[in-house]
């Protein structure tokens, strides 16, 4: 978070999930999930900054805002919205938000700009951050892990965060194809091959010394959303390909519920070789693409 003297500014990164196990659909349409959650630095991010204003205001730019839907949908603006409702407050907010990340991309952009829209009016209104947390499971499942802004295990429906702090910084390289893969869709899907059966949280979760031990673990591990979405675009494979294919990968698979692929890597060097590779391939350089580290949120 920064402080200027005309507001405050933060950013909202890319949400990970390093594995993510979904279970049956429950009575009310939801699933229980287990999964390891992690935040990538400030180069797959979007920005957000909230200035002192008499109403509550929402501007979008940034190369993905035509991506990002009407103002009345965003989850900045309901955040914000709600936010101002439960604490009471009369204070409102100029908010403008910079759109970086893919819109649909299972790592939770809109849920991470609307976290770091109640970290920041928190901090603007000087309110307990008490209301953001009640706010933030019912403005959707990624917004109280992405509230948290560090590596944690996402339970429950999103709801149950519980903090990992001892993981060991990862190297690595996000990529979309560009094709946008509806949570909806994939979920329906996951439930009618009778995903879910067998379905146990982990526990508990070992201790890493260091990345390799992180992608040796996670081996053992899945994101079970990954067939039903591959199933649907296809270009999520073409991709998963690629990155098991590169120098110096430790792990590839999809995040959320698609149709972002990441990859962890020995270092740096080789997530941004990567990187080069893909955005220099004619065929394929409309993908996003980011190197980048996760752990905390910047």
């Amino acid at each position: 978070m920064t402080i200027s003297e005309t507001g405050l500014s933060g950013w909202a990164p890319a949400k990970v999930n390093l594995y993510l196990h979904v279970g049956p659909p429950k009575s009310n349409g939801r699933h229980d999930l287990d999964s390891l959650v992690v935040f990538a630095d400030g180069r797959a991010a979007d920005h957000l900054q909230a200035e002192p204003a008499d109403t509550i205001s929402l501007e979008v730019s940034g190369p993905r805002a035509a991506e990002a839907g009407t103002l009345e949908d965003n989850l900045v603006l309901k955040a914000a919205r709600a936010l101002q409702a439960a604490s009471g407050t009369r204070q409102g907010a100029r908010l403008t938000l910079q759109k970086w990340l893919p819109v649909a991309a299972g790592i939770g952009g809109g849920s991470s700009d609307a976290a770091t829209a109640l970290r920041l009016l928190t901090k603007l209104w000087d309110i307990d951050p008490a209301h953001a947390a009640a706010i933030a499971p019912r403005l959707g499942g990624d917004v109280p892990v992405a509230l948290s802004g560090q590596p944690a295990l996402m339970r429950g429906e999103g709801e149950r965060v519980t903090p990992v702090p001892s993981l060991p910084p990862l190297d690595a390289l996000l990529v979309n194809p560009g094709v946008p893969c509806p949570t909806g869709p994939v979920f329906r899907a996951h439930d009618e091959a009778g995903g879910g059966a067998g379905f146990a949280e982990i526990h508990p979760l070992p201790e890493f010394q260091d990345a390799k031990a992180v992608a040796a673990w996670l081996h053992e591990q899945r994101n079970d959303l990954e067939a039903p979405a591959i199933a649907m675009v296809p270009e999520i494979a073409e991709a998963l390909t690629f990155l098991r294919a590169q120098p110096g990968v430790l792990l590839a698979r999809m995040s959320g519920s698609g149709a972002t692929c990441l990859a962890l890597f020995e270092a740096i060097a080789f997530a941004e070789r990567a990187m080069v590779v893909l955005r220099n391939d004619a065929a394929r350089k409309h993908w996003w693409t980011a190197a980048c580290r996760l752990g905390r949120a910047p």
